[in-house]
């Protein structure tokens, strides 16, 4: 009967002290008696989850990753949903297509990230198909069925913040024949998929009953865009070609072609000219074909038809593989999220300085899918002008301007950037170039300004940026509190008060263009260019110090001294 006297204690506890935590009674047998072990579970380990900000994460690619792996604030509760369950170094996809290096080397999964992180996370390997701003709530759904049984499950996750960080895909700017005929170079799938393509054209080629013609159509190697990605996957392929393959099957050599098709004028146009003349010098003595000024306008499933800009004409290119690598664009969720909120003219989100998606609440966007819709200066002028002229004089002087120059210039990097083009040391000489600058009126001050707002530039969609946003982004979530009560961000010119956080921008620290034969261009802040051998090894070390665990780089350096000791892997697998 001692258990049940027990019982009766802890019914009396319940009843007569109502303010205390419940209790949790878990009666057991044993020994053939009652026994009864209590265990504690206070309702306030609960309430303190009940009070945790619900954090959730579309996508674990540059950008979310970022966020996920700076967030240290431990009054969040985050829940990531994407379709893959693992982060992907996209800078080395080129050398995952020819067996350089292996695509599992360049992959993390996410939980490995997450079973570090000091607060609640989970992760849900799932699809974002809509996201409802009203309820809060973000719909999903499984990718594919499962084989365990069942078919697609859907369900809804619920939110306090969402930041949407879903990465983009290949644009096809709706070129006939492109999904179904070519190859694209954005996810690892993609990667593996072009590297049994490569040997699948060789084994072909190799048949006895293969026609000559047909032979040299199977082995012309395509490759469509002229960008960094482009580029480096045709070195990627010549040095596969000439370095393994040609061993392998000498009789084909004489067959291979590579043909880099671009429609602008240069290769890499958004690289220094002197890196884009050395990469078409060394295209040419590699052999690799390269047409400029060649337009796509069909795919079939044997040939490419291209429109020449110089004649006007349609050319018809035969080939066994192409690659496309032109652009991206957005993802159908995030299209159809742009039409709910009244973005329907824009090719990406749009978001304010702070990645807040313009016309949202609580929801951030970063990485490919958004980019930041900068404000006029020319917009604001009125304002900017009222905010200097305290005493509503209608006039400025130079002491005027010392309490506000600091956020102006923080609020529009573009002053900044045309201080820097006009060779001028700060904003005050720029008032100085006034023709009357001990006075200057509204009408003046435009005049100053008026050429301002041309360095306006949208940030490129490069992995460099969605990293740097989403650690910027999880840095504002860790001092949310803080900067809620003592903001430190610029003044509101249109409004009163500061804003809470400083706004983002973005830093960069340079980039590479690996063009095969061990060389590499790289071209880094303050107009420094750097081209040959050494420039290869600067890009294995960077390479490697970004990657994202020391399990990663570990994987990468061996494969790269497997590949220079044993050469690549041509196992079809």
């Amino acid at each position: 009967m001692s258990g049940y006297s027990s019982f009766q204690r802890a019914s009396r506890a319940f009843n007569d002290y109502p303010h205390l935590p419940k209790l949790l009674v878990l009666f057991t047998v044993s020994g053939g008696g009652l026994a009864t072990v209590c265990h504690t579970a206070f309702a306030d380990a609960g309430q303190d989850d009940l009070k945790k900000k619900k954090v959730v994460v579309l996508g674990t690619g540059w950008a979310g990753t970022s966020f996920l792996k700076n967030l240290k604030d431990p009054s969040y509760s985050v829940q990531v949903v994407s379709p893959r369950n693992y982060f992907a170094f996209t800078p080395l996809l080129p050398s995952v297509t020819c067996g350089t290096i292996e695509a599992r080397s360049i992959v993390e999964p996410i939980r490995n990230i997450i079973k570090k992180k000091n607060f609640d996370a989970d992760f849900k390997e799932a699809e974002c198909y809509r996201i409802d701003t009203v309820n809060k709530k973000v719909h999903c759904k499984t990718t594919k069925p499962s084989h365990l049984g069942g078919g697609i499950e859907e369900f809804t996750v619920d939110y306090d913040y969402l930041v949407i960080a879903m990465g983009a895909r290949a644009n096809t700017f709706n070129t006939p024949g492109v999904v179904e005929n070519a190859h694209f170079l954005k996810e690892v799938e993609d990667a593996q998929r072009i590297r049994r393509t490569v040997l699948d054209c060789f084994e072909r080629a190799s048949l006895p009953s293969i026609s000559e013609d047909e032979r040299k159509r199977i082995l012309h190697f395509v490759v469509v865009g002229g960008g960094p990605a482009g580029v480096e996957f045709a070195a990627e392929l010549h040095d596969f070609v000439k370095e393994d393959l040609a061993k392998l099957y000498p009789a084909l050599k004489q067959y291979v072609k590579i043909t880099l098709l671009e429609a602008g004028d240069h290769i890499l146009n958004m690289f220094d000219q002197r890196i884009t003349a050395f990469a078409e010098e060394k295209f040419g003595r590699d052999g690799i074909g390269l047409k400029t000024g060649s337009m796509v306008v069909k795919v079939s499933d044997r040939e490419i038809s291209t429109k020449e800009r110089s004649t006007g004409q349609t050319v018809t290119i035969p080939y066994g593989m192409c690659v496309w690598a032109t652009g991206i664009g957005s993802r159908p969720v995030v299209m159809d999220f742009m039409k709910q909120i009244g973005q329907t003219n824009r090719r990406v989100l749009a978001t304010d300085e702070w990645l807040r998606v313009e016309g949202c609440n609580e929801v951030y966007a970063l990485g490919d899918c958004a980019t930041i819709n900068q404000r006029s200066v020319m917009e604001d002028i009125a304002i900017i002008f009222s905010k200097a002229d305290k005493n509503n004089s209608g006039t400025l002087r130079m002491d005027d301007f010392k309490e506000v120059i600091q956020d102006i210039c923080e609020r529009y990097p573009q002053v900044d950037l045309y201080l820097k083009k006009k060779q001028l040391k700060n904003f005050n000489a720029l008032l100085m170039n006034s023709e009357d600058h001990a006075e200057i009126n509204i009408e003046k001050f435009k005049k100053l300004l008026a050429e301002v707002d041309s360095q306006m530039k949208n940030l490129p969609a490069t992995a460099q940026v969605a990293a740097q946003q989403g650690s910027y982004l999880a840095d504002c979530f860790n001092r949310m509190t803080v900067c809620e009560a003592t903001p430190e961000g610029p003044l509101r010119f249109r409004g009163t008060g500061r804003h809470r956080f400083h706004p983002f921008r973005y830093r960069h620290l340079g980039q590479f263009a690996p063009l095969g034969g061990e060389q590499t261009a790289a071209q880094l802040p303050g107009d420094w260019v750097s081209i040959g051998h050494s420039t290869q090894w600067l890009w294995y070390s960077v390479y490697a110090s970004k990657l994202v665990s020391w399990r990663t780089r570990v994987l990468v350096v061996s494969d790269w001294i497997r590949r220079s000791a044993f050469g690549r892997d041509s196992s079809r697998i």
